[in-house]
């Protein structure tokens, strides 16, 4: 039972969460897995589109006292009241959660809530997280850059594994190089390195790329794919990675599903050479 945090330093799109959104899909798909991805988010609704249409509720402010709005006690608000209550068990985070794959998928929604009422919610994740690992085989974390500095490094100290989400751009390599310089968590195996929205037609392709850092091992991708960035506005994910299974490898589509795939395994492998190595 692992826990991986995607990471990135919020200077620009890097699709992160779409990068996770993808390789929890495939990996419910293909494997015995059973995997809750949790949005730290703040009114950030990416992650909710990949898999299902959000139903219009009337909405009512105020997120502790007699006007809670209904839709805030799914997700993430429903379970810290829990927290607060001192009466969460493991095997009832599901009650809270959405479900794509029955045992095998769920997406604990992030808050929508008022930001004051954030600033006090975010202190449960680190619990939140430290509970649901207890049961789920994986747990994925979309960690938001919004978030308070020490609960993000409480968070990031706690994982398993960080992904670090960076883009195919120079500047982006050479600034994700510069901090890790300076972030021992993220100048150790404990951290693998992964570039969102890929271009393999880019001159920083794949070897370039792993060339110039000094990797030892060939840095994991989510390519840019124009039915995959389609079926996340119309959340029709899970259909997507399905059909793709089917698809010969020289369709033009066969390279996403195979990074796809790649950087899965990579994830896999460094989780297990990590857990020998303890």
């Amino acid at each position: 039972m692992s826990v991986v945090t995607f990471w990135s330093d919020g200077r620009e799109q890097t699709g992160k969460t779409l990068s996770i959104a993808a390789i929890s899909t495939y990996m419910a798909v293909e494997h015995n897995y059973r995997i809750l991805i949790i949005s730290t988010g703040y009114r950030d609704d990416t992650l909710n589109q990949c898999f299902w249409k959000e139903k219009k509720v009337k909405r009512n402010f105020g997120l502790f006292g007699p006007n809670t709005n209904e839709i805030l006690e799914e997700g993430i608000v429903g379970l810290a009241k829990v927290v607060k209550s001192n009466k969460l068990s493991p095997e009832n985070i599901t009650n809270y959660t959405k479900i794509i794959f029955k045992d095998r998928l769920e997406v604990l929604q992030g808050f929508r809530g008022e930001t004051s009422d954030y600033d006090e919610l975010e202190k449960t994740y680190p619990d939140i997280i430290n509970l649901a690992n207890s049961y789920y085989d994986l747990v994925f974390i979309d960690l938001d850059n919004e978030m308070n500095p020490s609960i993000r490094e409480m968070i990031l100290a706690n994982s398993d594994l960080i992904v670090a989400n960076i883009s195919q751009r120079l500047t982006s390599i050479d600034r994700f190089m510069e901090t890790r310089e300076n972030t021992p968590i993220l100048n150790s195996k404990k951290t693998l390195l992964l570039i969102g929205k890929y271009d393999k037609f880019s001159k920083y392709s794949i070897k370039n790329i792993t060339r110039y850092m000094g990797e030892k091992n060939k840095v994991s991708t989510i390519p840019y794919n124009t039915l995959f960035f389609e079926a996340c506005e119309e959340a029709k994910l899970p259909d997507l990675i399905f059909n793709l299974r089917k698809i010969d490898e020289e369709d033009i589509n066969g390279f996403f599903l195979s990074e796809v795939k790649r950087t899965s395994e990579n994830i896999m492998y460094r989780l297990q050479d990590l857990a020998i190595k303890r």
